[in-house]
């Protein structure tokens, strides 16, 4: 089995109470991890999966739900399903899009963290904030139907006198 199938397997049973002392667990696990990470950027984190896991003080299939996390925000992403114990890892992290990705998982509680200011400056956190938002607009750019236009169902009926006509 590997890693991440370790991981998927903690994360069965997501009703219970147990789960819940878990992933409350897992959040401050994952809150240091991105504290340690953000508090100096010019460490390289390069090593077995077993010695990052152990770096950030997380048992190895916690670690994998954390690669899981953190995939979509390196530079190279991972296969995290194929990581085993011995994978040799590089985590080459783009810290602007980590920060829009914490937004994008609703995860306050890390693009929230003080150490993000000696990362990226304030405006530049502002900017990618107005990004995220933006990207979750739903812009309507399909053309208005007039009453006198040809019916978008195709009847070849006006639309006034076709699917309009509910409308009116």
């Amino acid at each position: 089995m590997s890693l991440y199938d370790g991981w998927q397997e903690m994360m069965k049973d997501t009703e219970t109470e147990e789960f819940a002392r878990f992933w409350n667990t897992y959040i401050a696990t994952e809150k240091e991890a991105y504290r340690k990470i953000l508090s100096d950027i010019s460490i390289k984190y390069c090593g077995t999966a077993a010695d990052l896991a152990k770096g950030f003080g997380m048992s190895e299939e916690i670690f994998a739900g954390f690669l899981d996390g953190i995939n979509t925000s390196l530079i190279t992403p991972i296969e995290v399903e194929a990581v085993e114990s011995d994978t040799q890892l590089n985590l080459d992290i783009d810290f602007e899009k980590l920060f829009f990705n914490m937004h994008e998982a609703k995860a306050d509680w890390l693009y929230n963290l003080k150490e993000w200011n000696g990362v990226l400056s304030e405006e530049k956190r502002r900017e990618i904030t107005k990004s995220y938002r933006l990207s979750k607009q739903f812009i309507n750019n399909s053309p208005k139907v007039g009453p006198n236009d040809p019916c978008p169902c195709g009847s070849g009926k006006k639309y006034k006198k076709c699917c309009g006509r509910a409308q009116n």
